[in-house]
């Protein structure tokens, strides 16, 4: 399901079945990293939305956590733990955090974010950009799956 007022509407009638947060975690940055930043942001939110696709009525894909690469983790940190508080106080069993941002893999204080490195998709024809989500979706099942398992 997706953030907007269609699927919402279904997911407030059908809130006991949907038990999983999907939220991308996207670099905003300015300069000379802001190309980066930007091929991570369009690799994570096309990812995104594929998973969003196989998982359709179990999953709410929310809308990307922004935030300033250039802020001290511990600020990016406590703001994400703001967005988990509110999650879980919604009924959220499972939240899964997806991003292409290296420095997110360090942390020890939120669980399930799943890193997943960027590939560039600005010169691939369409067809080939889909191909490469497929396959990299399929990983992305696996390790939801499991997690979904052994969190009961």
């Amino acid at each position: 399901m997706l953030w907007n007022s269609k699927d919402v509407k279904v997911y407030l009638k059908e809130q006991q079945f949907i038990d999983t947060a999907v939220v991308p975690l996207l670099p905003i940055s300015f300069g000379h990293e802001m190309k980066q930043a930007a091929s991570q942001g369009e690799f994570i939110d096309l990812l995104s939305m594929h998973l969003e696709r196989q998982f359709k009525g179990r999953v709410l894909l929310f809308p990307a956590f922004t935030y300033l690469s250039t802020l001290e983790k511990e600020q990016q940190m406590n703001m994400l733990q703001n967005w988990e508080v509110k999650l879980k106080e919604t009924g959220f069993s499972h939240i899964f955090y997806l991003t292409s941002d290296s420095s997110w893999s360090n942390q020890e204080k939120i669980k399930d974010i799943i890193w997943l490195p960027s590939v560039p998709l600005e010169h691939m024809d369409e067809q080939y950009k889909h191909s490469i989500m497929e396959d990299q979706v399929k990983q992305l099942i696996n390790i939801i799956v499991q997690k979904w398992q052994t969190i009961k």
